[in-house]
C-alpha cells in the first residue's frame, strides 16, 4: 500500500465520553474512510503513531434522517474504527 493511501485512511479521532473511557483499556476510536479495510487501518495507525496494533473493529454508522424547512434529507453515512493497541503504548488524540 502506498504512503498516500495510508495518510488518507484516517479522517480524525472521535472524542466523546464513551471513547475517552475506552482509552483506559488501550482502545482508541477514529473516523475512517468508508472504503478502507481493517488491514489498511492497522497499517495507517502503526505508521502514523508508531504503535503496535492488537486488533481493529469497524462499524458502519448510518446517517440520521432529518427534516429541514419541510424537506426530508439524510446526513452522510460514515465508518468508525476502534483500534486496540498493545499494553503500555498510547496514542495522543488531543493534539488534533
Amino acid at each position: 500500500m502506498n504512503q498516500e493511501k495510508v495518510l488518507s485512511v484516517l479522517l480524525g479521532p472521535i472524542v466523546s465520553e464513551k471513547s475517552t473511557l475506552a482509552s483506559a483499556n488501550n482502545q482508541y476510536v477514529f473516523k475512517v474512510r468508508t472504503d478502507s479495510t481493517k488491514r489498511e487501518i492497522r497499517a495507517a495507525v502503526e505508521s502514523l503513531f508508531g504503535v503496535t496494533v492488537h486488533n481493529v473493529t469497524t462499524s458502519n454508522v448510518k446517517g440520521k434522517k432529518r427534516i429541514y424547512k419541510g424537506k426530508t434529507g439524510q446526513r452522510i453515512n460514515w465508518k468508525k474504527a476502534v483500534v486496540k493497541v498493545s499494553e503500555g503504548q498510547m496514542i495522543d488524540t488531543t493534539a488534533s
